[in-house]
């Protein structure tokens, strides 16, 4: 089982708003969504930068309204509200920019080997042989003020083998310790959210281009997806079946269909299908 050992919401302010890049920065006990309770909190106009962090959540969730498990100091379950300005067309590549913030900083603090699966999973292992070690979830928030813009990140830290669930798309689950690495939650949070900022400063300075930043390469160079045979399924019974060859520079992923055509997917729950 893994051991609890709570985080201290006055330290990671101290590195994260009073030293750092954040304005806000709170840790609860436990919530029923901190993407809930940010969304909330945009509405009634909290600031650019905010953080909330829940040891545990009741009702977390991820993409298509799916469950996240979050138990009790077990792994790391953070949002983030931000306030970009950059135009709405560049939005979709935050889960994106988080995905390479994620990556990173798995692949530098702990040497485990991290991909990602296009548009919004932290992929762990070495190979072909990849489960899920994390989800992104971002929602787009229109308002008086401008796009809002509230990012989560639920990542399984130290739960063994035998206490994770089923990955959703068919992947595996998988956690830090699962892969053999030894995690301070509370150092991991802090090198992570700095990863963040780093990466979405600079996508926001730039206006959201992610050619001239480098993101977009970043961001290829960890997708695993790519050079994947894959199902996109786009709801009904619309399923895409092909190669994933591209992420663009609007985000999308671009699959070498069957028939012959190129399609860039924006939106889809992508498979990857193994080969025989």
């Amino acid at each position: 089982m893994s051991t609890e050992v709570l985080l201290d919401g006055d330290r990671l302010r101290r590195r994260l708003v009073d030293e750092g890049p954040y304005t806000a920065l709170d840790v609860v006990a436990v919530t029923g969504s901190t993407n809930s309770d940010l969304v909330a909190e945009a509405g009634r106009g909290a600031a650019d930068r905010t953080v909330l962090i829940a040891e545990e959540q009741s009702a977390g969730r991820g993409r298509m309204q799916r469950e996240w498990i979050s138990p009790r100091g077990s792994g790391l379950f953070v949002s983030v509200l931000l306030r970009p300005g950059v135009p709405p067309s560049a939005v979709a590549w935050m889960p994106l920019i988080a995905g390479i913030a994620l990556a990173e900083t798995v692949e530098r603090t702990t040497g485990v080997p991290a991909g990602l699966k296009w548009p919004n999973d932290l992929l762990l292992g070495a190979g072909d042989d990849w489960s899920k070690g994390a989800g992104i979830l971002s929602e787009a928030l229109a308002g008086p003020d401008g796009m809002a813009l509230v990012l989560g990140m639920g990542v399984n830290i130290g739960q063994q083998r035998e206490e994770l669930p089923t990955g959703a798309g068919g992947l595996p689950a998988t956690s830090l310790a699962a892969e053999g690495a030894t995690v301070d939650r509370e150092e991991f949070a802090a090198d992570l959210l700095a990863a963040l900022a780093e990466a979405e400063g600079r996508w926001r300075d730039a206006g959201g281009d992610v050619v001239s930043t480098g993101l977009l390469d970043r961001y290829r160079e960890r997708c695993r997806t790519l050079g994947q045979r894959v199902r996109v399924e786009l709801g009904g019974d619309a399923d895409l079946h092909g190669v994933a060859t591209d992420i663009d520079s609007s985000g999308r992923l671009v699959v070498a269909a069957d028939d012959g055509e190129p399609t860039a997917v924006s939106a889809g729950d992508v498979v990857h299908v193994r080969r025989s």
